[in-house]
């Protein structure tokens, strides 16, 4: 509601309605006019509302006071000016302040000129010679615009920080998660192996090899903590197997070869019950199975083995073979590559043999050395 220029007091308040504008923050507001008594006139007018008002002589002026300070709630503006028109002003403040309202005020009563002016993005329209009243009103529409807009952009970046914030916090707490699940993995792998001590530390070796050669791969970040958990729990069924067959010294016979290989499908119903393991499951479910399709338990075969599962195979028969056991000495790495070699596209995928032939020895053998020191844990590296 607009108030009457004289004084009204508010009895009921104590205070007059002069005291009211004063206490209210002014709105600023450039008038851009070629006709310096026109200036003047709208400018007192204004600041008789309690607004500040600047003025410019043309344009060129106004698009420098903008440029200098563009903190205005709306620009009123002559259409006819020398050189720079109103309507050129109009298209600059529209491209460098799309949200500044601009009211164009002007003498030629054509209601083209008015259409064009509004189709550029004008807020209003006046036509000289026009009404205190009428000034006021398209003023403080103009400015209560402008404030919703600054409200808006004020509340938008507000709720954007507030959001960047509590998506800190929470990857944060992801964060946290991830390693309590880590932690929950390192426990169940510790738990097989206290019961099978002739492979101790072949599931931190063949994790670490199975990393590296996945990162070689190029697989993504998260398609890594998934296969790196999977190499880590490979065998993990073999808790289910019975202690006669686990650590049996001798060669194993057809029947305990046959409950020996239902430690994939073990392994796979133990894990996939826990829903973040879900992924992983499948990995340890698919980690015996062979490229031509004459692994166990399924019998899968080329990409229907999951990517994962075709990457520990080969770091698997790596670390096995590289590793010392009570029957036997390891061989070299060099020997193990050859091997590796030789089965590509029977037990192995060729592509990711490819990528593992491009890594040398010593890079494995350095590897190997860093899973002896004390604390190492393969999935703390991701």
């Amino acid at each position: 509601m607009l108030l009457a220029l004289r004084p009204i007091r508010a009895r009921d308040r104590g205070y007059c309605v002069e005291e009211f504008w004063k206490q209210m923050p002014q709105e600023r507001i450039l008038i851009v006019d070629d006709e310096a008594p026109i200036r003047g006139i709208v400018a007192t007018m204004l600041e008789n509302r309690g607004y500040s008002a600047v003025t410019a002589s043309g344009a060129n002026e106004a698009i420098d006071l903008l440029n200098q300070d563009p903190s205005y709630s709306l620009v009123l503006s002559d259409i006819m000016m020398p050189g720079t028109d109103g309507l050129a002003l109009l298209d600059r403040i529209s491209v460098d302040h799309p949200e500044l309202p601009v009211v164009m005020f002007s003498a030629v009563r054509d209601i083209h000129v008015a259409t064009n002016a509004f189709r550029r993005g004008a807020f209003d329209y006046l036509i000289k010679p026009f009404e205190r009243l009428q000034l006021e009103s398209v003023v403080a529409r103009a400015a209560e615009h402008r404030r919703h807009l600054r409200q808006s952009t004020a509340y938008r970046q507000h709720l954007e920080e507030m959001i960047s914030t509590r998506t800190s916090r929470l990857r944060a707490i992801m964060q946290d998660l991830e390693r309590s699940y880590d932690i929950t993995i390192g426990a169940m792998g510790d738990a097989l192996d206290l019961r099978d001590q002739e492979t101790e530390g072949h599931s931190k070796r063949v994790t670490a090899y199975t990393i590296e050669l996945a990162r070689a791969f190029g697989v993504s970040p998260d398609e890594l903590r998934i296969i790196a958990r999977g190499a880590f729990l490979h065998d993990i069924g073999k808790i289910a197997t019975p202690d006669a067959i686990l650590l049996k010294p001798g060669r194993l016979d057809e029947a305990e070869t046959t409950v020996m290989r239902e430690h994939c499908q073990q392994g796979y119903e133990m894990l996939r019950k826990i829903p973040f393991l879900r992924d992983v499951a499948e990995i340890v479910y698919a980690h015996q199975e062979s490229f031509d399709g004459t692994g166990y338990p399924r019998g899968l075969k080329g990409t229907e083995i999951p990517l994962g599962a075709r990457i520990f195979a080969i770091a698997d028969t790596l670390d096995a073979m590289t590793s010392d056991r009570p029957y036997r000495k390891g061989t070299s790495f060099a020997a193990a590559r050859s091997e590796i070699l030789r089965c590509s596209g029977t037990q192995f995928d060729p592509a990711i043999v490819e990528v593992f032939l491009q890594i040398p020895d010593e890079h494995w053998s350095n590897i190997r050395s860093k899973t002896k020191q004390p604390g190492f844990d393969a999935l703390t590296t991701l």
